[in-house]
């Protein structure tokens, strides 16, 4: 069940410990469920519980899980050493990973450790520094496996292009449904069934739907409702293969625009166009959110657009498909050829009570940006 080759996962390997030779690390402690993905194939939601993958600077590794992840790392990994620790009452894994890793010849060495992801919880996180702290030195490197993962390998963009595929052939199945009485639970089901249908998987966090004073709305909530003859429906949905994201984002009007949609879509339209010309090598992630910001600043939208205008894209869990590196002010990282990054140009008009948005996934290049969905940046409106 491997999604990539031996040599694919040898050079990530590689890549990882000349990382980890560079800051001076005997071994990693991972518990964020995707680098454990990308570096050995491991697939599964147990991260919920307490687990870790240690590599050590020489390229050894062990997997510490539950019984129940046993035969799923069997399967779809390449880890060769699991060890089990038991559910009981009163247990405490942390004790039973300080003991691996005392076989493992790890007792004063320099550890880093992935603190800062969904993997770890706080309690956990409490217990592996009470049985570890005086053990070994731990060092935070929560920024190093996805400082690895942010440029995309050949094979990993292969399955970012299908994804945006799938996210392109959901979109062409729901927007024929929009119409005045549609309910969006029947949106969702196009949406979600068509990627499933064809091959792609569930995204690391539910797909956003929101109608009428919910078109304003950035996340998923619970309950739905039925289209308006004249109203505004927000969907951002990702198409989703071997857990590599390609989000896209729209706003469509029920019946005609407004004249404040038109104003807006404008406005995302022209501050995509100018995000795209920042998304290039020799800018950085703060750059490009500073393009999305002066033209909403131009366009007197300070108050209506968010803090952020994106995110890297890849194989990502839940809860969330975004990863660390974000599209904000000041932010330094650097773009690089092979990135596959989310642009969203989100504006939500309180005053009014209009939504518009316009996003799209991108792979980045030695010049200008590919976009990898064919969806058109038009209008959409149903009247």
């Amino acid at each position: 069940m491997l999604h990539f080759s031996d040599d694919e996962f040898t050079e990530r390997l590689q890549r990882l410990r000349a990382e980890m030779t560079e800051r001076k690390l005997d071994a990693m402690l991972l518990f964020a469920q995707d680098s454990m993905y990308w570096l050995t194939g491991y697939d599964t939601f147990g991260y919920c519980f307490f687990q870790s993958l240690v590599v050590k600077a020489d390229g050894e590794m062990r997997l510490l899980t539950r019984s129940a992840d046993l035969r799923q790392a069997q399967h779809t990994s390449n880890i060769e050493r699991i060890e089990i620790w038991r559910d009981r009452g009163g247990a405490n894994p942390a004790i039973e990973l300080r003991d691996l890793m005392d076989d493992m010849g790890l007792l004063g060495a320099r550890i880093g450790v992935e603190w800062a992801t969904h993997g770890l919880t706080a309690t956990n996180g409490r217990l592996v520094e009470e049985k570890l702290g005086s053990f070994a030195s731990l060092q935070d490197a929560s920024d190093l496996v996805p400082g690895l993962r942010v440029v995309k390998s050949a094979a990993e963009i292969a399955y970012v292009r299908e994804a945006a595929r799938l996210g392109d052939e959901a979109f062409a199945a729901m927007l024929p449904l929009v119409r005045e009485g549609a309910d969006e639970g029947d949106l969702l089901h196009a949406l979600q069934g068509t990627i499933l249908k064809n091959g792609g998987d569930y995204p690391a966090n539910p797909f956003i739907i929101g109608s009428g004073p919910d078109a304003l709305l950035c996340r998923y909530k619970s309950g739905r409702r039925r289209l308006s003859a004249q109203d505004q429906l927000t969907v951002e949905w990702a198409g989703v293969k071997a857990q590599y994201h390609a989000a896209l984002m729209r706003t469509v009007v029920v019946g005609r625009p407004l004249m404040r949609h038109e104003e807006l879509f404008a406005a995302a339209a022209e501050a995509l166009a100018a995000v795209e010309e920042a998304m290039q090598p020799g800018r950085t992630f703060g750059d490009v959110f500073d393009a999305h910001a002066r033209v909403m600043e131009e366009h007197d939208l300070v108050r209506h657009r968010l803090a952020a205008c994106g995110y890297s894209l890849g194989a990502r869990y839940a809860p969330s498909w975004m990863e660390p590196q974000m599209f904000v002010s000041g932010n330094p990282e650097p773009i690089r050829p092979d990135m596959t990054l989310f642009a969203h140009m989100i504006i939500m008009d309180s005053d009014s009570g209009t939504a518009m948005t316009l996003g799209q996934t991108y792979l980045t290049t030695q010049g200008a940006p590919e976009r990898l969905s064919r969806l058109p940046i038009e209008l959409l409106a149903t009247g």
